[in-house]
């Protein structure tokens, strides 16, 4: 507010002091004291003075005072200002490095930091074994050589592979006498782990392989996976994938990656899976169990939907139904497994068989002997409060697609959204 003069009220600003003589010098003396000496008296603090000029001055001082005081405020305004807006730079320049580190982290947690792929991660965690003593030299070069060779034949090299679990689980329920009154399993799946090569990011690659093993098994899949006999290397796949982009499968999906998967360690998902398939002309479908339906977080719906899958015309009095079904890709946020059977208990609780590629091939060999007490199906099993994620996918195949079907599967890819369970 601009300072106000003291006779009169009116705002004068700066001009205070000139405002002051020019209107009212005729008021800065007062009458005497009566012993005829004249005083004057201050119109801003009313100190009475003896003399004119001391009093103008004084009054000087005042208005110099003033005047003093409204330029540091305003000095002070404009550094405040100033502060406030260095400070504001400050915090914009902290927020854009914040959210340039974890777009880093998250290129580098789903392998698109172009840190190298299979290859490079299966050389360097070799390279770490000899360091620390666990591998021998001679057997590195081995593995090596064996290595490169599987990748230049695009085949896996099958050291991870455990065959023959899904029998095995087939005797096994035929004599458990406990507590299981029906299960479905899949038809014949051999269990992939992750290796030196994919340890991290490989699961959606392994839970393919596996799908892909079952299939192989089954002559109604003969026509579409003509050109498929073995299974396929991880890198292999990855030149699947983009190879299914480029037929124009799933373009928003592709754009995700840059096109481009082959030579890198990026993670893949349901919508990887299913055009992958799809470009292979085998049927399926995605479904999204895109909330929980159960109390607790659970899911019972996604478990009561794997039972129609595996016991739709497989229903009947036996016990054990090994079934044609080929196994299910199941998705979650962080990782992924496969589906390859269902239990139903006498009390008609549900409880899903899942081959999970982190579990390694030590392990999953157990089951080949199996225990008269099952005690190692733990690996396998999981009940409906074990799977409590917010959000499940699964692809399904269910089917061959003709050449026209396979054309109109891709159109609608494009628009790609999955079926989800109300």
């Amino acid at each position: 507010a601009l300072p106000e003069c003291p006779f009169c009220g009116e705002a004068a600003g700066r001009e205070l002091e000139a405002h002051v003589r020019a209107r009212h010098g005729h008021l800065l003396g007062a009458p005497g004291t009566g012993n005829g000496e004249q005083l004057y008296e201050c119109p801003m603090c009313s100190l009475t003075c003896t003399n004119i000029q001391i009093l103008e001055e004084h009054v000087d001082l005042h208005l110099e005072e003033q005047s003093f005081s409204e330029g540091g405020n305003r000095r002070d305004l404009e550094l405040a200002q100033q502060l406030q807006t260095a400070e504001d730079k400050w915090q914009r320049s902290e927020e854009e490095k914040r959210e340039k580190e974890e777009f880093k982290k998250l290129r580098r947690q789903y392998g698109l930091d172009n840190s190298g792929g299979y290859k490079q991660q299966f050389l360097k965690n070799m390279e770490r074994e000899v360091d620390r003593g666990r591998m021998q030299p001679f057997e590195y070069h081995k593995r090596k050589a064996d290595m490169m060779e599987s990748l230049a034949f695009g085949i896996d090299d099958g050291k991870t592979k455990t065959a023959g679990v899904i029998e095995a689980l087939c005797k096994y329920y035929q004599n458990e006498n406990k507590d299981v009154r029906h299960v479905w399993l899949s038809a014949g799946v051999d269990h992939f782990h992750s290796s030196l090569g994919d340890r991290g990011w490989g699961c959606g690659y392994r839970n393919f392989q596996m799908l892909l093993s079952s299939l192989l098994k089954n002559s109604f899949y003969n026509d579409c996976l003509g050109d498929t006999t073995l299974i396929p290397s991880i890198p292999k796949i990855q030149t699947m994938i983009e190879d299914a982009w480029r037929e124009g499968f799933d373009p928003h999906g592709a754009s995700h990656f840059n096109n481009r998967l082959h030579g890198s360690k990026a993670w893949i998902g349901a919508c990887e899976i299913y055009s992958l398939l799809t470009s292979l002309r085998i049927k399926c479908q995605i479904i999204d169990f895109h909330k929980p339906t159960g109390p607790m977080g659970t899911h019972p719906r996604l478990f009561e939907w794997v039972l129609r899958y595996y016991s739709t015309d497989n229903e009947g009095g036996a016990k054990v139904v090994c079934t044609s079904k080929p196994p299910i890709y199941l998705q979650h946020q962080g990782h992924s497994r496969t589906v390859v059977g269902i239990e139903e208990k006498k009390n008609k609780t549900l409880c899903l068989i899942l081959f999970d590629p982190g579990c390694p091939s030590q392990e999953m060999q157990k089951l080949l002997k199996q225990n008269s007490d099952g005690s190692s199906l733990k690996l396998l099993r999981r009940f409906v409060g074990s799977l409590k994620e917010k959000q499940y996918q699964i692809v399904a195949v269910d089917g061959v697609l003709s050449l026209e079907e396979k054309a109109a599967r891709c159109h609608a890819s494009r628009v790609l959204t999955s079926e989800k369970i109300p």
